[in-house]
């Protein structure tokens, strides 16, 4: 059986859906999520399971979510040890979900669920990953204007193309997060590893809502770390960048040296002055040196988290059963799932 009728075949109506939703302190968000998704499902004519991952709250996000899942079968929760943080708890959803397609959301309803209709029946048609691009955003203007700068330099720098205007909604089919659970970082940006996994891509636009309730898990600091890791985890530019630099100023010390020595040659009697002008080019050339060490510190400390080979994540306990087995990988090997390098539990659940 070739692999287009398997897919066709994997995409049938008794097909596994999984929502994950990655949870951090949303108590306020987590009971009009699960039954605004539940109405949406029932426009489904698949199977769903939701995936929970509590990263750490320290509201009652947890009990809320255990009430839920003693109702629901179809609710499975993964309770952290701590907080890993965004990125890692997405991680940890996927590595948890069974289905034949993933949709990955956010728990605060900025993503509307109704969206995630438009994603699968994408997904029906042949797509193999569906992400869903802004149009308009309900956020301030200062974050407005930033993500649209951050996005322009990211491409700018970026060795793969990573759509504009996107966040980690979408819908991921098994084969590709059988992909993506092969990818070890601890400093990861999944939209930038789901684009450069490849296959078959495409778009959905909608308009992003305004937080229900509660604060944004991603204040300032993290979200310039985050993008951070989205510029050194897919581009080498900013090393090469160094060079060119560097580079560029022994070109404008030389010409300086130059055109001292030939005043003096041609007017012994001057005086080459200039003692401030002198200060402030050693501050400036000083302040270029810290920040070109601070780039190839930020790639070292990269390298040095990765090679102690930690886990990413640990579990304090999973609650649900799941609705299979295993998810199917894709690669045509049968139903388990490839156990992750770094926590290999996963595919033996």
């Amino acid at each position: 059986m070739d692999q287009t009728a398997v897919d066709r075949q994997r995409r049938a109506p008794e097909a596994l859906i999984s929502y994950v939703f990655p949870i951090f302190n949303e108590e306020g968000n987590i009971g009009v999520l699960y039954r605004a998704m539940q109405q949406v499902v029932r426009e489904l004519d698949h199977q769903v399971e939701f995936v929970f991952v509590n990263d750490g709250s320290r509201d009652a996000s947890l009990d809320i979510l255990l009430a839920i899942a003693a109702h629901d079968p179809r609710v499975r929760v993964v309770d952290f040890a701590r907080n890993y943080g965004h990125q890692i708890a997405v991680t940890a959803g996927i590595d948890a979900a069974v289905g034949d397609a993933i949709v990955i959301m956010d728990a605060d309803l900025q993503d509307p669920p109704e969206v995630s209709l438009e994603l699968v029946r994408e997904w029906e048609n042949g797509w193999d990953v569906v992400y869903a691009q802004r149009r308009s955003r309900r956020d301030t203007a200062f974050k407005r204007i930033t993500a649209a700068v951050y996005y322009r330099v990211l491409n700018g720098l970026s060795e793969i193309d990573i759509p504009r205007d996107t966040g980690d909604f979408r819908l991921i089919d098994a084969k590709v997060a059988g992909q993506l659970r092969r990818y070890g970082e601890h400093d990861r940006f999944l939209r930038g590893m789901v684009a450069e996994i490849g296959y078959r891509q495409k778009a959905v636009l909608f308009d992003r809502r305004e937080r229900h309730a509660g604060v944004s898990g991603y204040p300032l600091r993290t979200m310039i770390r985050f993008a951070a890791d989205g510029i050194m985890g897919f581009s080498s530019k900013p090393l090469r960048l160094i060079s060119r630099i560097g580079t560029t100023m022994a070109v404008l010390a030389l010409v300086g040296i130059v055109y001292a020595l030939i005043r003096k040659l041609v007017y012994p009697e001057a005086v080459v002055s200039g003692w401030t002008f002198t200060i402030i080019a050693v501050l400036f050339v000083g302040g270029v040196q810290t920040l070109m060490t601070g780039i190839i510190g930020s790639y070292v400390g990269r390298i040095y988290t990765e090679v102690k080979g930690r886990p990413l994540y640990g579990v304090r306990a999973q609650y649900g059963v799941a609705a299979r087995a295993a998810a199917p990988t894709g690669f045509g090997t049968g139903p388990d799932v490839e156990p992750s390098p770094l926590h290999p539990e996963v595919g033996s659940r």
